[in-house]
C-alpha cells in the first residue's frame, strides 16, 4: 500500500478527472460504496465534499443527469463544459483531484431518430468536456407486451448498443467507465435477476463491459416530505433482490456491480447497517445537497430563499397539493432561474455551505465505508502502469 504522503502528493497535484473504471477496479472486492454526488446547487457544495474526501483520502464521483445538464443548460443552468470547469475550480481550491466526472442518465425515452440524434450530440459534448464516466439509460424502452425477457429488453439493448458504440468510437484509447440501466428508477416492479443477467451478458457479447448497473429495486429520485416539510425516510430499497443479482453476477464471472440511485431519503445509519457494501459499489446522492443549500440560504439569505420559494409555488403550485410537497418536488427547477443570484451570495453564506457540506459528507464517507479509497485506486493504477494514461 502506498504511504499516506504519496497518496496525498499524487492527488494534490493538478490532473484530469479520474477515469470511472479506474475507481471501479481500484475498489473491486472491497466492502465500500463510492458516493456519486449530484452537486446541482453551488461550487461550495463541491468544495466541502472534496475537503471531506481529502481528509479521509477518499475518491468521489461528481455527476449530473441529461435533464439537469445539457447544451442548452438543462434545468440547472449547467452545460457539460461549465460543470466540468466548476468541478475543476473546486478541486484547485481544495487541492484534491481524486474525483471522477460522470455523465449520469444519458436517457433515451422514446427511441425516435430525432431523440437519438440529439442524445448523440449531448454525448459528444461530454466527451469534449473531459467526462470520464457515462451512464447510458435506455430503460424507458422496456417492452411489457413481450412475454420473454429477451423480447422485453430488445429495444433497451439495441438502442443502448448504438449509444455505447458511438461513445467507444469518440473516446478512442482514452480510459473511461460505464454504467447501464435495465430498470427505470422509481417504478414499482423490481428488476429480476434474469433481466439483469441478460442485459449485462448481452452487452458483454458485444464487447461492452459496464462497471455499474442501475436497477429498479425500490428507490426513487428526490425526497418525500410531510406536512411540515420534513423528509420522510426512504426505507423501501429491496436489499435482498440487489444481493441476489450480484450473487448471480459472481457465479457467472461478471464483475459489474450495482449503482444505487436515490439514496437521499435513506438515513445514514440505515446505509451503514443494511446496505450491502461492495455489492452496491456506487451510491447516488443528489437532492440531499440541494436541500442543504436551501437550509443555509434560509438562515443566511432568507430573502433570496423566499424569492425562490415564491417562484416555485407560483409556477408549480396546485390548490389541492401541500406547499411543502410542491416545493420539495419542484424547487430543483429554480436553480437555472436564480443561477446568477445564487452565484452572488455572500462569502459568509458560501463558507457556511462549505462547512456543512464537509460535515455531512464526512458522515456519508463513514456510512459508505469510503475511507482510504484514494489509496486503493492509486495502488491499482501504479500496479497496472496507468498513472500516465489520463
Amino acid at each position: 500500500m502506498n504511504s499516506e504522503s504519496e497518496v496525498i502528493a499524487y492527488f494534490e497535484t493538478p490532473r484530469n478527472p479520474l477515469p470511472l473504471n479506474y475507481i471501479a477496479k481500484g475498489v473491486e472486492g472491497v466492502e465500500t460504496i463510492i458516493a456519486a454526488i449530484n452537486p446541482r446547487a453551488t461550487e461550495e457544495v463541491i468544495s466541502g465534499i472534496l475537503r471531506a474526501a481529502k481528509q479521509s483520502k477518499s475518491v468521489v464521483i461528481f455527476e449530473l443527469a441529461l435533464s439537469e445538464m445539457s447544451l442548452s443548460g438543462g434545468y440547472t443552468g449547467y452545460t457539460p463544459e461549465k460543470f466540468a470547469q466548476r468541478c475543476k475550480s473546486a478541486a484547485e481550491k481544495e487541492k484534491w483531484f481524486a474525483y471522477s466526472l460522470h455523465a449520469d442518465h444519458l436517457t433515451l425515452k422514446k427511441g425516435t431518430d430525432e431523440e437519438m440524434s440529439d442524445l448523440l450530440k449531448e454525448i459528444r459534448a461530454r466527451v469534449e468536456a473531459g467526462f470520464t464516466g457515462y451512464a447510458i439509460d435506455t430503460s424507458f424502452l422496456f417492452n411489457g407486451e413481450e412475454e420473454t425477457v429477451k423480447g422485453q429488453l430488445s429495444d433497451i439493448l439495441s438502442k443502448g448498443l448504438i449509444l455505447f458504440e458511438f461513445l467507444k468510437e469518440l473516446m478512442g484509447e482514452k480510459p473511461y467507465g460505464l454504467e447501464g440501466e435495465v430498470g427505470e428508477i422509481g417504478i414499482t416492479e423490481f428488476t429480476t435477476v434474469e433481466e439483469a443477467v441478460h442485459y449485462v451478458s448481452s452487452l458483454i457479447k458485444n464487447d461492452i463491459i459496464i462497471d455499474y448497473l442501475a436497477i429498479a429495486n425500490g428507490s426513487t429520485h428526490g425526497v418525500s416530505v410531510d406536512a411540515e416539510g420534513k423528509v420522510v425516510p426512504q426505507l423501501g430499497i429491496n436489499v435482498q433482490r440487489t444481493v441476489e443479482i450480484v450473487d448471480e453476477f459472481k457465479k457467472s464471472g461478471i464483475r459489474t456491480r450495482i449503482a444505487q440511485h436515490g439514496i437521499t431519503g435513506t438515513p445514514v445509519e440505515v446505509i451503514a447497517s443494511t446496505f450491502p457494501h461492495g455489492s452496491i459499489a456506487k451510491g447516488n446522492i443528489g437532492t440531499f445537497w440541494q436541500r442543504l443549500v436551501q437550509d443555509i440560504l434560509e438562515k443566511h439569505e432568507p430573502e433570496l430563499l423566499a424569492k425562490i420559494r415564491t417562484w416555485v409555488l407560483d409556477k408549480y403550485g396546485k390548490p389541492d397539493v401541500d406547499e411543502h410537497k410542491t416545493f420539495a418536488k419542484n424547487s430543483k427547477y429554480a436553480w437555472k432561474e436564480f443561477f446568477k443570484e445564487v452565484e452572488n451570495i455572500s462569502e459568509d453564506t458560501k463558507q457556511a455551505i462549505i462547512v456543512k457540506a464537509e460535515s455531512d459528507m464526512s458522515d456519508f464517507i463513514k456510512a459508505l465505508k469510503m475511507e482510504n479509497t484514494a489509496s486503493l485506486c492509486l495502488k491499482y493504477m501504479l500496479d497496472n502502469f496507468l498513472t500516465n494514461t489520463y
